[in-house]
């Protein structure tokens, strides 16, 4: 599809005016309609698009019942009470153990799942021309994922925790929901310095001249706007994106270079207002917070599921408690089954946050044009289903709908109406 180009109100053609009255008068272009860019959306949802949609849709669909069955055969199986008493046989101590049995599980879940993770996340995406990633680099990625998750920034020191607490302690659902707040605190401290840079190369924002516009914004918005970066994503993908992670000393917002690239200046500069929406409003706290309190029904409800199944079918499994650590697998099935039931919580928590965001960045910057332009093109570029069915919107959208965004980037101007803002308010 087609960049959408800004309303032209001026004449079209040469500066000078004809001096004839019988010359021919000056075309001007009509401001475009909120019916012509909702025209626009869905002719853009081509049919290559809605299979590329589609695909993903059953692809994650396929995922959650593809881990669920193989959490099953490594518990029915006995996989799991045998890497235990291999662990046991070769270390001592609980972390040296939990370290041998979770490296092990790990190497075995990710061969097992690695042809649908390869044709989700490799395959597919090139299939639609959407990236741009040699296989060597995006098989680096997933190993760095492995090796994350087995060391010691990742899952093995946390279950080390774990299963201490669940042997100790008889409410430990208590104790591991409280001692998962300083975690999530530190991964969001640690990722943009630590982690993302393992990953892709982050640089101080190189166009001068959008960045003195993007400071003066934020000098607008009340904030702080020496931390914006760019990412070189181009080398994995072509899709479109900007985020804000972070906080403190690390938080930054951060441009994918493809965004950079494919957008014009006044629609980055309402992203920029978007992401600086964000970081106004608290939103990382504030998930933070959200998530914790989550935690505690997420750990009580794994809880009780972990112990009737332990009950049901312990001995068939090898083991009869839940602190063995041959039960690794019914605990992270026990989360994922209960993360999955609170999913639409999740979602419509994020989509309520990016709504916020889309408000406070029409309202720093009245680019309500640039808005639409730049969500037409997020949509295309992503080849996101523009109007998807609400079921899937409950469980798989963080965002609002495009439709949605761009109908409300059009129409929201408060400002023309004398009313107050709801989510930008300067500071004195």
């Amino acid at each position: 599809m087609a960049a959408v180009e800004m309303a032209h109100t001026g004449p079209a053609g040469a500066a000078a005016a004809p001096s004839s009255e019988n010359a021919p008068v000056a075309r001007t272009s009509p401001p475009r309609t909120t019916h012509d860019y909702l025209a626009e959306v869905r002719a853009g949802y081509t049919p290559e698009n809605r299979a590329y949609w589609t695909t993903n849709v059953v692809l994650d669909l396929v995922g959650i019942a593809y881990g669920i069955a193989v959490s099953l055969i490594f518990l029915f199986g006995r996989i799991s009470a045998r890497i235990r008493d291999f662990a046991h046989g070769h270390a001592r101590g609980r972390y040296r153990r939990v370290l041998i049995y979770f490296a092990i599980y790990s190497a075995l879940s990710f061969l097992i799942a690695f042809p649908l993770s390869w044709y989700q996340g490799f395959a597919l995406e090139h299939r639609y021309h959407l990236s741009t990633e040699s296989f060597g680099r995006w098989l680096g990625d997933e190993l760095k994922e492995l090796g994350l998750a087995i060391g010691f920034l990742g899952v093995a020191p946390i279950l080390v925790l774990a299963y201490f607490v669940m042997e100790r302690v008889r409410r430990w659902w208590v104790v591991l929901a409280v001692a998962s707040i300083p975690l999530v605190v530190t991964f969001v401290l640690i990722e943009p310095v630590v982690i993302d840079p393992l990953f892709n190369k982050f640089t101080p924002l190189k166009d001068q001249a959008l960045k003195q516009q993007i400071l003066a914004l934020a000098a607008k918005a009340g904030i702080p706007g020496r931390n914006v970066y760019q990412v070189d994503k181009s080398v994995q993908t072509k899709k479109y994106n900007a985020y804000v992670n972070g906080f403190g000393a690390s938080q930054r917002i951060v441009l994918w270079d493809t965004t950079l690239k494919g957008m014009k200046p006044d629609e980055i500069l309402f992203v920029m207002g978007h992401e600086m929406g964000h970081y106004r409003l608290g939103h990382i706290w504030k998930e933070i917070v959200f998530l914790s309190v989550l935690g505690f029904a997420v750990f009580y409800l794994s809880g009780a599921l972990m112990t009737w199944a332990v009950r049901r079918f312990g001995p068939r499994w090898g083991f009869a408690e839940l602190h063995d650590i041959a039960s690794i697998p019914l605990f992270l099935l026990a989360l994922n089954v209960v993360g999955l039931v609170t999913q639409p919580l999740v979602c419509a928590q994020s989509r309520g946050q990016e709504h916020q965001a889309d408000t406070f960045g029409l309202e720093v910057t009245h680019l309500n044009d640039a808005a639409a332009r730049a969500f037409v093109k997020l949509g295309s570029q992503n080849k996101s289903n523009p109007e998807p069915p609400r079921l899937l919107e409950w469980f798989e959208y963080t965002h609002p709908p495009l439709l949605e965004r761009v109908r409300y980037a059009l129409e929201y101007r408060p400002w023309e109406q004398g009313k107050p803002n709801q989510a930008f308010h300067p500071k004195p």
